[in-house]
């Protein structure tokens, strides 16, 4: 029976070699898992036998188990790269046909699609292409779409500035743009048409006879705001007077602090009026110089697609030439409540099977998901020093089973000279 057990453990000892060279071969393969061979006893089914002292008939591999233990992170200078940290794994669409990898190296295709070296899509939750809000639904192939971005024209502004109590009516009684003996202070902002088209909007504060009262005018491209020329009426923002302090400082008048133009006329570009309204409730009166504090509009110009990253929740967000940003979809990962039953197909990448369970879809950082990283991909989990210690380990173990098979030659040559 020598013989049996011997090279049980040379196929045993060549089979666990197998498995430590493929870790080894892959120790530079990104999102690559390395496997451990583990082994079994082996006896021989008789009945009765001689109390449970019966020798065994040598080993075998039981399985080959995959350990998904984390990989390091390594940043590179490609956004395609997006490394998981954590558990989950990429869900990939190839031509309807579902496969999972950790290797995030992806590119995109002539369409748009992002996709692996092996052109299989990654899938997630699409972005509305016109506002970037995430469609939540069934997972799709993600394009990142390189259409410009509409442009945006202003609706609301917020304007926050500190005008000074201390100053007094100015000495020009009628409001003229041109003329700074009639007005105070003024500051300048930019706004934008239907079209895209910006125009610079100028707001004028005119400290009135009324304590803690001041007018608030405005130009856009120097016109007023029916696109003719200014005058002390057509650039005055909603009824005199405008804002109200009270005697601490505080606006009190408007009470919400919005004042509301029914529609801007540009002299160029989109000539449709545009409704605006204006937030002063962060404005104030104190005795110190004028100074603008925020002078915010919500308005943009089209702009070009210039380079977008992911973020922690696999969010893609794209950046546009007008300074915008806006999502243009969402990673998802997916998770196995038994990983180890995966089955590997090659190209860094598994599909599921009755062992591993069925897939657990989420966002990433959600649940028992990782979190994501742009600009990075994870290495190898092999440890190169552990996996030469094992071969080691397994040459000396083949080098023994060896010297078992040897050993029973010589026994049986002994046997075989008897007289």
């Amino acid at each position: 029976m020598g013989f049996q057990q011997g090279l049980s453990g040379l196929n045993a000892a060549a089979q666990n070699l197998n498995v430590i060279g493929n870790n080894v071969a892959n120790a530079s393969t990104v999102g690559f898992k390395q496997s451990q061979a583990q082994f079994a006893d082996v006896y021989a089914s008789t009945l009765g036998g001689s109390g449970g002292l019966a020798a065994g008939i040598g080993t075998k591999v039981s399985t080959v188990a995959q350990q998904f233990g984390q990989g390091n992170i390594s940043v590179t200078d490609n956004p395609l790269d997006i490394a998981i940290s954590g558990q989950g794994f990429y869900q990939l669409d190839n031509n309807g046909a579902i496969a999972y990898s950790r290797n995030g190296q992806f590119q995109l295709d002539k369409n748009g699609f992002i996709v692996n070296a092996q052109g299989h899509k990654l899938t997630g939750f699409a972005a509305n292409p016109l506002t970037g809000a995430i469609s939540l639904g069934s997972a799709v192939p993600l394009q990142v779409s390189t259409q410009s971005l509409t442009p945006l024209p202003s609706s609301t502004s917020s304007v926050g500035v500190n005008l000074d109590s201390r100053m007094t009516v100015p000495t020009t009684s009628v409001f003229s743009a041109i003329d700074s003996t009639s007005y105070n202070s003024s500051t300048a902002l930019t706004l934008y048409d239907s079209l895209g088209n910006s125009h610079i909007a100028t707001t004028y504060f005119v400290k009135n006879a009324t304590v803690n009262t001041w007018d608030v005018h405005m130009t856009v491209d120097g016109l007023g705001l029916d696109g003719t020329a200014a005058t002390a009426t057509n650039t005055l923002l909603g009824t005199s007077p405008t804002l109200t302090f009270n005697t601490t400082g505080a606006l009190i008048t408007p009470a919400t602090g919005i004042v509301s133009v029914p529609g801007i006329v540009y002299a160029t570009g989109s000539t449709t009026p545009q409704p605006l309204t204006f937030n002063f409730l962060s404005s104030s009166q104190f005795g110190a110089a004028f100074a603008v504090n925020k002078l915010t509009q919500n308005g943009y110009a089209s702009g070009q697609l210039s380079g977008f990253n992911t973020s922690a929740d696999g969010t893609i967000v794209g950046r546009y030439t007008n300074g915008q940003s806006k999502a243009l979809g969402q990673i998802l990962l997916t998770n196995f409540a038994n990983p180890q039953g995966l089955q590997p197909v090659g190209n860094n990448e598994w599909i599921a099977s009755a062992s591993s369970g069925p897939a657990l879809v989420g966002t990433p950082g959600t649940s028992s998901l990782g979190v994501v990283q742009s600009s990075a991909v994870e290495d190898s989990n092999v440890d190169l020093t552990a996996e030469l210690v094992n071969m080691i380990m397994a040459q000396r173990v083949y080098q023994a089973n060896a010297q078992t098979i040897k050993t029973e030659d010589a026994m049986m040559q002994t046997i075989t000279n008897l007289r």
